[in-house]
């Protein structure tokens, strides 16, 4: 994976395809080696537990089961892509319960594949089960979508790049579950990129300017990417000379231009445009808005760098999962 380290010499040495990566693909950073990720992973888990806990299980105390070992397996029920194996392992061994992980994060399955083994104590896996099955459940389907739809855009263009947003719900792992998938994770934070979209512009200038975005460039940073939506044509032109000039002072910060709501067809004519006046080598370019999984290929070939889809992640189907006690340890 390509770090704002090892391209610190200068954009003009890397290659389009290393820009796409140094901007859109940082998944590789969310491990739970990770302080950040790992702190988004516990605030999350403590609270599901908590809401789920508090006061105790019920069930388990009212049918009086008894402290004794036992194991427990999660299985998938339909074929996908798995992600969150190293969380549930996470929350399993923080209990004190050994988890061993039988497919790993990014790993197809079929119906019936055993996905992850746990030996502990029957109260305590009893109570976790749903919390662990849930997280898996929908960061494997976040991973199951991820990979449909980037293998559909590759199969139109071998450049083409499918890429999350911010519209998550589960913020840190979602992202890391499109990671799994093979997509790209986008920002990670309002505090990891600029991204000036039409409301910022509105507050600031309410016009795309020069003077507007260069204002808002000499105060990037250590941001990973400087990015602009454009709503039409004639803004994609004005804000693709802007981001030219800017690009050459630029030593680690990817320009990349924001095609919003822009049809297919337009987002062709779009990348087009932009070769046509010498303007598309200077910048990225990413397709946004009401992407679907029928749209997608289309989209790839259109040119574009990058193809962003909320839906991974606002409206995403979860895998069918289960835990189930292995016959033999009842």
């Amino acid at each position: 994976m390509t770090t704002r380290t090892e391209i610190a010499g200068g954009l003009h040495r890397m290659t389009r395809e290393e820009r796409v990566r140094a901007a859109f693909y940082r998944g590789r950073d969310l491990t739970l080696e990770n302080p950040l990720y790992l702190r988004a992973v516990r605030t999350l888990i403590d609270e599901l537990l908590r809401e789920d806990t508090e006061p105790a299980d019920l069930t388990v105390e009212a049918m009086g089961i008894a402290a004794r070992p036992c194991i427990v397996e999660i299985r998938a029920k339909e074929a996908g892509v798995i992600a969150g194996v190293a969380e549930a392992g996470w929350i399993y061994e923080r209990s004190r319960q050994k988890a061993a992980a039988i497919i790993d994060d990014g790993g197809d399955v079929a119906a019936g594949d055993v996905i992850l083994r746990i030996t502990g104590d029957v109260r305590t896996l009893l109570t976790l089960e749903r919390t662990v099955v849930n997280l898996m459940q929908r960061m494997s389907g976040i991973a199951t979508a991820t990979k449909k739809l980037v293998a559909a855009a590759r199969q139109a263009s071998s450049t083409a790049n499918v890429v999350g947003t911010r519209k998550t719900a589960w913020g840190l792992l979602d992202k890391r579950a499109i990671h799994c998938g093979g997509g790209g994770t986008h920002r990670l934070s309002l505090g990891d990129a600029i991204l000036v979209k039409t409301n910022h512009l509105r507050l600031a200038s309410n016009e795309v300017s020069n003077a507007t975005l260069r204002r808002a460039w000499e105060q990037k940073k250590s941001a990973a990417f400087f990015e602009v939506e454009v709503a039409d044509m004639e803004e994609a032109l004005i804000v693709a000379r802007v981001l030219g000039e800017l690009q050459p002072s630029s030593e680690a910060c990817p320009c990349i231009l924001m095609l919003d709501n822009f049809s297919a067809a337009d987002a062709g004519r779009a990348v087009q445009s932009l070769r046509n006046a010498n303007l598309y080598d200077s910048l990225l370019v990413e397709a946004s808005g009401n992407v679907s999984e029928e749209s997608v290929a289309a989209y790839a070939a259109a040119g574009v760098d990058a193809i962003s889809i909320g839906a991974l992640t606002h409206s995403v189907r979860a895998l069918d999962l289960s835990a189930k006690i292995v016959p033999e340890a009842r």
